[in-house]
């Protein structure tokens, strides 16, 4: 093929991928939507139900464990059943588990229905990222994740603005009500437009070629006993377990953060949020678009994806200083820097699966890596709500923040290769 074919077919192609990446994104939307809902209305519910900050931990710590089993079998559900049927079951599962919590009235009530919610959210993430290495060539796949990525910041955007007011107009129990009643209407898009790109009628001749341009992928799917062996497995695993953990302290504690030290009650939790989500989602698709535009100038895969992550390494440092300042609003471009940089970050290590390994180990890896993030969130919140119980001290967890990107960066270097490997 001359060095223009590419060009060309991509100009030729039509464009149906990027209405499967929108389908990813609103999925994506609506699962941050779903777990943000309590963390927004935390503050209230602790002094309604009594709740402490450990109880608290132990609640978060509840939807990081079910978060970790989960990732473990969606990943391997989605590589046997495909995306077409697993994504509608962990979306019908985890939208009645989110509806689940009005029901709630005790720290054991809210842990149950958090455990369920976070057994069928981990499905997400796998299933996306699979998706998009059967939809996109390598050269656009970080900057499709780093789009539906965003989603994840559009949903943390959404739930401030429209769950303070669900809550005070009708009462905490409808906000859960209404934002898991939502995913039963994407529910009805994915089956009407969702197929693989051979099958989809929607996907031009053409369309499919710029896809395929890789070359065909293995016709295997790795077993965890091939794959757990493997550095590359390992690597992507000790990256998301340092820095996962600093995304759902962020989820989780923000709101709490906010109101600790600044005096944000739920009436005013939507500016400052809002305003650090969209900053994450500056940082999304920027993160994703550096290392495809890094690709088209003729850098190697590994070399791009690895310099994009260096970038948003370093971005997180200034972090630290949050919980010193005395100014909400330079606490709040902190942590929108950190958030951004951390979005940047995930864009990028997601799609380093996908480069490292054929797509039919992609959901089991991502699996598997995901729940080692999980199992070091659960560490942390853990961690963090006795800290927040006896010193009421934000800084020790904003220092674990500022250096765990580096920490796994220099980690990646060590450990991946930058070839695929399936044992």
């Amino acid at each position: 093929m001359s060095s223009g074919a590419p060009a060309a077919i991509a100009s030729a192609a039509s464009h149906f991928r990027w209405a499967i990446c929108a389908l990813l994104f609103f999925a994506t939307t609506i699962n941050y939507i779903d777990r943000q809902v309590l963390s927004i209305l935390a503050p209230d519910l602790q002094r309604s139900i009594g709740w402490n900050e450990i109880d608290y931990g132990y609640i978060v710590t509840a939807f990081q464990g079910a978060y970790a089993v989960g990732l473990l079998l969606v990943g391997r559900l989605m590589d046997r059943i495909g995306t077409r049927r697993g994504f509608p079951l962990i979306m019908t599962f985890w939208s009645m588990a989110a509806m689940l919590h009005a029901f709630a009235g005790s720290a054991l009530g809210f842990g149950i229905a958090r455990g369920l919610l976070g057994l069928g959210e981990a499905g997400n993430f796998p299933a996306a990222i699979k998706t998009v290495s059967e939809w996109f060539p390598k050269q656009e796949r970080a900057l499709a994740t780093g789009i539906f990525n965003a989603g994840s910041n559009v949903g943390a955007i959404v739930a401030p603005l429209v769950v303070p007011w669900i809550a005070l107009t009708w009462g905490w129990r409808w906000a859960f009500v209404a934002t898991g009643a939502m995913g039963f209407c994407w529910l009805a898009l994915w089956m009407a437009l969702y197929r693989s790109p051979e099958e989809s009628p929607h996907a031009s001749k053409p369309e499919l070629a710029w896809i395929r341009r890789d070359g065909p992928e293995p016709a295997i799917t790795p077993s965890w006993r091939r794959l757990l062996p493997l550095r590359n497995t390992w690597a992507i695993a000790f990256a998301r377990f340092l820095t996962d953990p600093v995304w759902w302290f962020f989820l989780f504690w923000l709101p709490k953060l906010l109101n600790s030290r600044f005096g944000i009650t739920l009436a005013g939790l939507g500016p400052p949020l809002v305003v650090i989500y969209l900053v994450a989602d500056v940082g999304s698709i920027g993160g994703g678009w550096m290392s495809s535009f890094l690709i088209r100038l003729g850098w190697r895969v590994s070399a791009a994806r690895r310099t994009a992550m260096l970038v948003c390494a370093l971005c997180v440092v200034p972090v630290f200083a949050a919980a010193r300042t005395s100014h909400m609003w330079l606490a709040v471009g902190l942590i929108g820097l950190a958030a951004a940089a951390h979005q940047g970050w995930s864009a990028n290590l997601y799609t380093l699966a996908s480069d490292l390994f054929p797509s039919q180990a992609v959901g089991a890896v991502v699996g598997i890596a995901g729940t080692c993030g999980a199992i070091g969130g659960m560490l942390l919140s853990t961690a963090a709500g006795h800290l927040l119980q006896r010193a009421n001290d934000f800084q020790p967890l904003l220092f674990v923040a500022a250096a765990a990107y580096s920490s796994a960066f220099a980690g990646i270097q060590l450990l991946a290769k930058p070839d695929r490997s399936t044992g």
